[in-house]
């Protein structure tokens, strides 16, 4: 779902060059169903190679993947592990959704509405052990390490960056901050022109950064408060949030009360809600730190029969763009041994 905080942000726009030298841990969750959402036929369907199995999430995995390790930037993904018990309204809600839209998703196909079909299209999307086991599989022939999180993929990436391993948490959601992440990093994996839904106008997207200590000091808060305003609004965990509170009122009153307890005109029902239960799982969450990661080299062969003798795509494009990325290793090399020479 995704907290809304975006008001009370101030990101630095970047280029993905900026990254260069640096390790991210990406939630792994997040940015494949951004792939599945974003890399789809007319209609909204995903692309599926000639076995009926889909292969969106790997066309975004193998090319986003490729420019990040031509910019020097070593990416860890964090995947999922068993979601929280406290989790269990919004997933039961989510497959509420999933389920009603199907249904309009039908109806417009029958209709023949492209447009209102893609719309549908993206609420019914769900990540699957398929689309989990080819995920881990390219990503091993990528050399591209991967951790399998205890629970919630967005807090142990989030630890990574607390513990040293990583310098960014890349998501869209910024449940990271929440979770602690020390710097933030949106928009890398879905960078370039956008188009805006339902028009015929694109706008450029850009990776940017939020960095945690910067974030609480300019908005002159902790991280204790920065949690209680986004319970206020509503989270994964209380996804209702309080009645007729959005993101500036739920600031403005844990500004002028420090935390949610003493808010007079919510306590009715903050006796239907286990506040410090909330506060725990962004404050304490099951995360695990890997004993080693360890960053490969691309199986070349491998990864050309995966993608194209497996998946079906063009082994000339998959080919170029392998052989691109290593001639730009091999340049870096060369550069290196005339440096020490």
């Amino acid at each position: 779902m995704g907290v809304k905080l975006k008001d009370f942000t101030d990101p630095k726009k970047i280029k993905i060059e900026n990254l260069s030298g640096n390790i991210i841990a990406i939630d792994g969750y997040n940015i494949i169903y951004q792939f599945l959402t974003t890399i789809r036929g007319p209609t909204g369907e995903p692309l599926r190679n000639n076995k009926g199995r889909v292969t969106s999430h790997l066309t975004g995995l193998f090319y986003r993947n490729i420019n990040l390790l031509n910019n020097k930037i070593k990416p860890i993904y964090v995947l999922d592990g068993k979601p929280p018990e406290l989790k269990s309204i919004l997933i039961k809600k989510r497959k509420e959704i999933r389920e009603k839209n199907q249904e309009k998703y039908l109806k417009a196909i029958e209709e023949d509405n492209q447009e209102l079909a893609k719309k549908y299209s993206h609420s019914m999307i769900r990540i699957d052990e398929e689309i989990i086991s080819d995920t881990k599989k390219i990503l091993e022939l990528l050399g591209i390490p991967y951790v399998q999180a205890p629970s919630e993929g967005e807090a142990t990436a989030a630890y990574l960056t607390e513990t040293g391993i990583a310098e960014y948490s890349v998501s869209q959601d910024y449940d990271s901050l929440l979770f602690g992440a020390k710097k933030l990093c949106r928009n890398l994996t879905v960078a370039g022109k956008r188009r805006i839904p339902r028009t015929n106008r694109y706008i450029n997207v850009e990776p940017e950064i939020i960095e945690l200590k910067e974030f609480l000091r300019l908005n002159d808060i902790n991280r204790k408060q920065l949690i209680d305003i986004a319970i206020l609004i509503g989270t994964d965990y209380n996804p209702n949030g309080f009645t007729r509170i959005g993101p500036k009122t739920a600031m403005k009153y844990i500004k002028k009360y420090k935390k949610i307890e003493e808010i007079p005109t919510i306590q009715k029902e903050l006796e239907l809600i286990n506040i410090d239960e909330v506060r725990k799982m962004f404050l304490s969450p099951n995360v695990i730190k890997p004993d080693t990661l360890s960053h490969n080299e691309i199986n070349k062969n491998k990864l050309i029969s995966f993608m194209c003798d497996q998946n079906n795509f063009s082994e000339e494009r998959i080919s170029n763009m392998i052989n691109k990325l290593e001639k730009t290793q091999e340049e870096r090399s060369e550069s290196l041994d005339k440096w020490f020479k």
